[in-house]
């Protein structure tokens, strides 16, 4: 009986060796199976990465181009900026210099008709400043003497002679 049961305990033994070796055997083959899905989607990865790094130079050489194009912009604003700057500049001195003529024009033929006015007899300049606008006969009259324009106030009427000397005062405060 003791051979028996050692027989039974050998054959069970067998049984669970070849249910073992047919478990590892399955084991196995699911290892080998997943192992070609792991490097199949190694390999895909792989292609996306490769894919990815030519679009990442792609982009990067694009980039480099625009801020190449950008820079090449900016520096010829800033040329068009410093020329305008200095025709601006330009103008501005041709301003202040025709005005400054324009003030010595206006002086000189101040000067002439304040000659002209002061080599007058008083009677006539005072008639013709009367007929003029009060303010154009002011701006005259303030150019000449003192004492001329004492002559000059002294012929006229006094109603324009007192709107003119109103006018002057206003100009001289």
């Amino acid at each position: 009986m003791h051979r028996v049961l050692m027989i039974c305990l050998y054959l069970c033994m067998a049984s669970l060796n070849i249910e073992a070796k047919s478990e590892l055997y399955d084991c196995t083959k699911i290892f080998e199976e997943r192992k070609q899905e792991l490097i199949l989607e190694l390999e895909r990865i792989d292609e996306q990465e490769q894919a990815l790094n030519a679009l990442k130079e792609a982009t990067e050489e694009l980039l480099k181009k625009k801020e190449a194009n950008l820079s090449q912009k900016e520096q010829t604003l800033n040329a068009q900026e410093a020329d305008l700057k200095a025709r601006e500049e330009e103008v501005s001195k041709m301003l202040q210099k025709n005005e400054e003529t324009l003030q010595e024009l206006k002086e000189q033929k101040m000067n002439k008709v304040s000659q002209t006015y002061s080599k007058m007899k008083a009677s006539s300049a005072a008639e013709v400043l009367s007929k003029m606008d009060a303010k154009e006969a002011s701006a005259i009259l303030t150019t000449l003497t003192p004492t001329t324009m004492a002559k000059i106030f002294g012929k006229m009427e006094p109603i324009k002679a007192s709107e003119i000397t109103q006018l002057m005062t206003k100009v001289e405060k």
